[in-house]
């Protein structure tokens, strides 16, 4: 459809029908216009899979059989992998399924950077670093948008926290902003062209985010030039006028008086009273029709055919596989003494599963993010399926995540796990956090694991030879107790329906783990800089005092010994780094190195550039990540990596200036496994 035809359509329309295409006429859709052939804008929750199906006017679910799909890991899962070919993979897998359920938007990625540990909705979103959340959130976007369904890239801007998310003012300088927070969305919003945006619940600089002239219309209409629908967090406008005028295009909310919100009546009387120009009106029913149309939405198709628009497909055994691959890359091994991992299960013949996590399903919790999965593989449904039934497996859960459970009650399981741990060739403690911890609508305000899970571990390691731990979470948390006491520690995560098997597949080393930390783990609370410098949660405001030393940039620069470090991660095999080389070119730096893989084992490694500027003029991190490989390699081969990084990328943004900045001086290239693992290092001039 041309703009003509677009533009006819809007001519055709009156007042009220375009109003009501400008909110919620149902929980998850807009109001369309049937005489016109123009359809309800539909939505669903993500991104870990199609939220299941909910009334037009109420919140409890429906409870139908058909609206069970394919439960995909966590964006924390995601970007642990660092490996964008399965962002994509997993993009168009949800893309497919959002389609498949008659969708038309599909309310995912979230790429909020991750700024404190204690933040519920942390799971949904990627990193603590700004690169990596761009360049594994962009393919995500991708593939969604190739099924004909929108990407809603949420939540626009600096949705850190859920502690009084409804009015919390974020108090943020320009470098902060353009720096850390805002990258991942620019990326989103023009190299990955989301064709919807989602704005955040809170303040910014003292305006709610969904009036913010400077965010809507000074960032994403005139510097990003986009051309996309801007849609409100649900509940999060809080103004008619303001919010029309500073570019909100569609209001939704969680109560039923539709035809009340901001954008309904009170809208309609503002174009009737002049207070909002219906030009402006125009202008967002233009952009919605754009890009229903950019769906094939407005496609009548021939009814002797099949129609243009793709109708997706669910729970297929491709997108299965897209979940087990993504679970499977995710898992990062954190410890691994003396080599007992991976497990030969010819060395023993009964193993102990200790922890409530160990058998717990974890999709049906987590607010907004919650799934209703055809299936979920646990941790013990994951090992006893691999192991067969020539093992005996006990599970006991060791704790309780019950909220009503008292010592006595924490005592006696703790008792019973040793009994039981003594009497196995194995034990395997399987904990971390849950969506009680892990949840959108409120933070965490402990560091510490929960449920006494570090003195459960502690006895274990008493009572057994050999002493394995999982953790599962979304969030950063104390594993101090976990590292000490346990003879090697995975890191996991919530990882979707396939889980199970992938935990178990790199548990006996049919997988050789490659995940890479997408956060760093303190061993205190108080040495992340939103704690020691910054402000969480706040009160009415908070402010972002710690600027662009966020993660990793935060402990490097001020010498803080990390528990376990930004891009951390072992294998079961070895990789050795050699002749790196810098050549400088007109607008770029191209590096070259050398990775073998000098073990016995298959494997893959992410290696990890980063630059460093010797004499800025402004402060700066001691290192900032600009590039990473996943590369896949047998024993005893090697690999020269060629990649580049434009000269931009080595700047900075100057508050003196008030501009993005690259400076004449000295710079220095890290190459590692990690932010703390440099293999090679070398300097060059501008």
């Amino acid at each position: 459809m041309n703009n003509e035809k677009i533009k006819n359509l809007i001519s055709a329309m009156t007042l009220e029908e375009k109003i009501g295409m400008l909110h919620g006429q149902g929980f998850f859709q807009t109001r369309g216009v049937k005489r016109l052939g123009i359809p309800p804008l539909k939505m669903s929750d993500g991104p870990m899979g199609v939220r299941q199906e909910f009334p037009m006017a109420s919140w409890a679910a429906k409870g139908d059989n058909d609206d069970y799909v394919s439960y995909f890991p966590a964006n924390t899962a995601l970007a642990a992998t660092w490996n964008p070919d399965l962002s994509y993979k997993l993009g168009n897998a949800l893309g497919a399924e959002t389609r498949s359920r008659g969708k038309d938007v599909i309310l995912a990625p979230g790429i909020n950077i991750i700024r404190s540990p204690f933040c519920g909705r942390n799971f949904e979103y990627m990193s603590e670093d700004p690169y990596l959340t761009k360049k594994m959130s962009g393919p995500v976007i991708t593939g969604i948008q190739e099924n004909d369904v929108a990407a809603c890239v949420k939540h626009f801007i600096a949705n850190n926290q859920e502690t009084k998310r409804l009015e919390v003012d974020v108090q943020m300088d320009t470098r902060t902003m353009e720096e850390i927070y805002l990258p991942a969305f620019e990326e989103a919003l023009t190299n990955a062209d989301s064709f919807t945006v989602m704005t955040a619940y809170n303040k910014f600089n003292g305006s709610y985010c969904c009036e913010n002239e400077t965010l809507l219309k000074d960032l994403l209409r005139d510097r990003f030039n986009y051309k996309g629908i801007v849609v409100s967090d649900w509940g999060a406008c809080h103004s008619t006028v303001e919010s029309a005028k500073a570019g909100l295009d569609i209001e939704m909310s969680v109560t039923d008086d539709f035809d009340d919100y901001y954008f309904g009546n009170p809208l309609y009387e503002a174009v009737m009273t002049g207070k909002v120009d219906q030009g402006l009106i125009d202008e967002k029913i233009y952009r919605i029709l754009t890009i229903m149309d950019r769906l094939h939405m407005l496609d009548k198709g021939d009814p002797t055919n099949s129609p243009i628009r793709k109708s997706g497909s669910r729970n297929t055994p491709d997108h299965h596989g897209a979940a087990l691959d993504v679970a499977r890359e995710s898992i990062v091994l954190l410890k691994n003494n003396n080599r007992i991992l991976p497990l030969n299960p010819q060395d023993f013949t009964s193993i102990a599963i200790v922890g409530d996590n160990g058998d717990k399903k974890h999709s049906t919790g987590g607010g907004s993010a919650e799934i209703k999965a055809l299936y979920e593989h646990t941790p013990l449904a994951g090992i006893s399926s691999y192991l067969g039934g020539n093992h005996k497996i006990t599970y006991i859960k060791g704790y309780s995540s019950e909220k009503d459970a008292g010592p006595y009650v924490a005592f006696n399981l703790r008792e019973e796990a040793k009994r039981l741990a003594s009497n196995h060739d194995l034990v395997i403690f399987i904990g971390g956090l849950n969506h009680d911890h892990d949840t959108e609508g409120s933070d965490r305000s402990d560091y510490k694991l929960p449920y006494q899970q570090d003195q459960l571990v502690k006895e274990l390691s008493q009572v057994c030879e050999t002493l394995i731990s999982v953790h599962i979470s979304g969030s950063a948390v104390d594993l101090t107790d976990l590292t000490t006491y346990s003879d090697a520690l995975i890191q996991s995560w919530y990882n979707g329906m396939e889980g199970g098997r992938a935990l178990a597949e790199v548990l006996f080393g049919q997988v050789n783990p490659s995940g890479k930390l997408p956060f760093t783990f303190a061993s205190d609370i108080n040495d992340y800089a939103a704690h020691s410098i910054g402000e969480f949660p706040g009160s009415s405001t908070v402010s972002y005092s710690e600027s662009i030393f966020v993660g990793y940039r935060h402990f490097d620069s001020h010498d803080i010994d990390p528990l376990y470090p930004f891009g951390y991660g072992l294998s079961y095999t070895n990789f050795a780094y050699s002749d790196l080389n810098l050549s400088l070119k007109d607008d770029y730096l191209e590096i070259t190195f050398t990775i073998k893989n000098t073990g016995e084992r298959s494997g893959k490694e992410v290696c990890q550039l980063y630059t460093s500027q010797i004499h800025p003029s402004e402060p700066r991190p001691h290192k900032e990540l600009k590039g990473f490989v996943k590369i896949d390699l047998q024993p005893g081969y090697d690999q020269v990596i060629k990649t580049k990084i434009p000269l931009r990328d080595l700047g900075f943004y100057s508050e003196i200036s008030r501009a993005w900045i690259t400076e004449q001086d000295k710079y220095q290239i890290f190459i590692g496994s990690s932010s703390r693992d440099i293999h090679l290092s070398g300097e060059f001039a501008l």
